[in-house]
């Protein structure tokens, strides 16, 4: 059956096009029609290239694909990436180079290369990570724990890493005393955390300044902000228990500062700021929560944090020693707590982490929360970074931050809509009527999900399990123990009574000691790291580039690519990769002279490349040639186009051309054939 496609009567001196064919091949022909080949195809892996501010990064694509291609690199699906004066594209038939030179932060991200054939358009993207120095630790170094021989200090990571993980901390100190009190000099060389505890290399007597520098695989980041001046001698002695309280009346006429000196700043929280201070007859070490209190409504919530402490006089539960409430500002000072928090102890490296030592710290928190409780008064904002220790033994620990706390009145409602997301009650999630069973307990943060809105909702749930990593060696009835308080019924819920005498509180008396191994932290210090990445406030620049990281892509078009649609100037440019494939016919090989006998068989061949596919005429002495059974005429995927003659007689002898035309233009070889007898 012939197919006859019309080709314009100018363009050659045949007006037709003639195919034989049957209908299998007509149908595959018409598929063909779309394209020649198969998509561009990706033989290496995908890449994730690293380099430093300032180097040079080459990204470089493989691919295989049949026929003429157009390419174009887009950054991060925005961005067209041409020649400029630090880039530079180069491209072949089989691939595609990007060099950047003097390569800056901004360069960072995903680079994807975009090629089209005949077939259509297919993409591959290579990832480049810049890394730099990062920037400064977002907070000096405080204080969390003084004694007349070391102190431990605390602070918070950077804001941004650089681009690559922290690797640790550079400690540098000034010596105020010393011969030279304005040199910064290291104290030490790589700290792994962001907290040190410093037990020798200190002057008993002496004033201190420390900073410190984030490190990273780039370099190091300039020094944070120094802390304020820290005076060993000012720790006194540990502390003991408390037997006596101050019954606590606000001074109205003087301020914190008329009585007190005030050092360093400890920490800072939603209501106000903490700093260490002495008093300046006595030299007691205090602590003096100076409260935000501009508004009306925040001098009302200080003044009733200051009224429930007056009334918690308990050795667990941290206690207020004065207040000062004047027109200008709001303080509450109390006992200076310098064992620092209670989870920075235990993931210290000569801590043994045991049960019964989980069993005393339980014990301590559940008798200082039951002393509230019989007072009608809730915390409300239990979790780790509220317990902290007495003094550096860490035997002893008190409750602290009472800004949460409500007092619960006889035949009215409480609800609140505050807290801690993996800390709270589920009664507080949903506003229900909150009681004493609101102050569950938790150690390890078992409803922590990957955002507060999936951790609200485990609460409310109920759902967390026994993490193995972290309860493999734990006993049944520590087990049981921690079942009753984390239950998601209120009513069930453990009572503080009822927990202190739980047989695991009460197994693991003074009297009734036993040999146990030590427990794992890891998973401890997993969540203190956490929790000062999540203070440091922009977090979500390693989120995001984490996500770019586990982006993937494929070999697609893209029309597939509406999860992540390109911006309009990289869509202009994929789109206009067809426009650049397109280019008259010409002939890379072209027809070449043939003499043969008589009865052999002749193949005139040539190789033809355009887009869109030109359109093929053979002709025999200027007359347009018919494909019979002697004479087949073939057009290849690859451009070869060949003219097959068999049996070849003496009267087709004569010129033979190959025409071939689109809408860009048109091109012809020609060779002569001679047939001898």
């Amino acid at each position: 059956m012939a197919f006859i496609k019309e080709v314009q009567k100018e363009t050659f001196i045949s007006t037709f096009k003639l195919e034989l064919m049957s209908p299998g091949d007509a149908a595959k022909k018409a598929e063909d029609d779309t394209g020649a080949g198969e998509l561009v195809e990706f033989p290496d892996p995908k890449q994730k290239l690293v380099v430093k501010v300032g180097e040079t990064a080459h990204l470089h694509c493989r691919f295989r694909s049949t026929g003429p291609v157009a390419s174009c690199w887009i950054h991060d699906k925005q961005k067209v990436v041409c020649n400029s004066p630090r880039a530079s594209v180069s491209s072949t038939s089989s691939s595609s180079s990007l060099v950047l030179s003097d390569v800056l932060p901004v360069d960072a991200g995903s680079y994807t290369l975009f090629v089209r054939n005949r077939r259509g358009v297919s993409h591959r993207t290579t990832t480049l990570i810049v890394i730099t120095c990062p920037d400064p630790p977002s907070s000096c170094p405080s204080v969390s724990r003084l004694t007349q021989s070391s102190l431990v200090l605390c602070w918070s990571g950077p804001c941004f890493d650089g681009g690559s993980a922290i690797t640790g901390y550079i400690l540098e100190h000034q010596h105020l005393d010393g011969a030279n009190p304005g040199v910064w000099t290291e104290f030490t060389k790589h700290c792994p955390n962001t907290s040190i505890l410093l037990s020798s290399g200190l002057d008993p007597a002496g004033r201190y300044r420390f900073r410190v520098r984030a490190c990273n695989a780039a370099g190091n980041s300039e020094p944070s902000k120094e802390s304020d001046c820290i005076q060993m001698n000012t720790a006194g002695e540990p502390q003991q228990e408390v037997t006596s309280y101050i019954d606590v009346v606000p001074d109205t006429k003087h301020k914190a500062r008329d009585h007190y000196h005030v050092h360093e700043k400890l920490g800072k929280g939603k209501f106000g700021e903490v700093f260490r201070m002495t008093h300046k007859q006595t030299g007691r070490v205090c602590a003096g929560k100076f409260y935000r209190a501009r508004v009306s409504k925040d001098k009302m919530a200080a003044r009733q944090e200051i009224k429930l402490m007056k009334e918690l006089q308990h050795p667990k539960l941290v206690q207020c020693l004065a207040a000062y409430d004047s027109p200008s500002e709001i303080v509450m000072v109390m006992e200076y707590i310098a064992g620092g928090e209670l989870f920075e102890l235990i993931v210290a490296e000569n801590f043994d982490h045991t049960e019964p030592n989980c069993a005393n710290y339980m014990r301590q928190i559940l008798e200082g929360i039951q002393y509230m409780h019989h007072k009608s008064i809730v915390h409300l904002d239990l979790k780790p970074e509220n317990i902290v220790c007495v003094n550096a033994t860490g035997t002893l620990i008190k409750i602290i931050d009472f800004g949460l706390a409500c007092k619960l009145e006889p035949g009215k409602c409480l609800k609140v809509m505050q807290g801690t997301p993996e800390f709270v009650a589920p009664e507080v999630i949903n506003y229900e009527p909150v009681d004493e069973g609101a102050d569950i307990l938790s150690g390890e943060s078992p409803f922590q999900g990957n955002n507060d809105a999936e951790t609200l909702a485990l609460v409310t749930a109920g759902q967390w399990q026994f993490d193995p990593e972290s309860f493999d060696d734990i006993t049944d009835e520590a087990k049981e123990f921690i079942r009753g308080l984390l239950n998601k019924n209120k009513r069930k819920r453990l009572s503080c009574d009822k927990a202190l005498a739980h047989p695991w509180i009460v197994s693991f008396d003074d009297a009734n000691s036993r040999a146990i191994k030590s427990l794992n932290k890891d998973k401890i210090r997993r969540f203190l790291a956490k929790q000062k990445w999540k203070k440091t406030g922009k977090a979500l620049l390693a989120v995001k580039r984490m996500a770019r990281w586990m982006k993937s892509d494929g070999q697609v078009s893209p029309v597939s690519l509406n999860d992540h649609p390109l911006g309009d100037e990289a869509e202009q440019a994929v789109a206009s990769l067809e426009k650049q494939l397109q280019s008259e016919p010409h002939f890379p090989q072209v027809l070449r002279d043939l003499t043969e006998s008589s009865g052999a068989t002749v193949h005139l061949a040539c190789t033809i490349h355009g887009y869109p596919d030109p359109e093929v005429v053979w002709l025999f002495n200027e007359e347009p040639l018919e494909q019979t059974g002697r004479i087949q005429m073939n057009y290849e995927k690859n451009g070869v186009c060949t003219l097959t003659l068999a049996p070849v007689q003496p009267g087709d002898s004569g010129v033979y051309k190959c025409c071939a035309s689109n809408g860009l233009g048109r091109a012809m070889c020609s060779a002569r054939l001679s047939v001898k007898l």
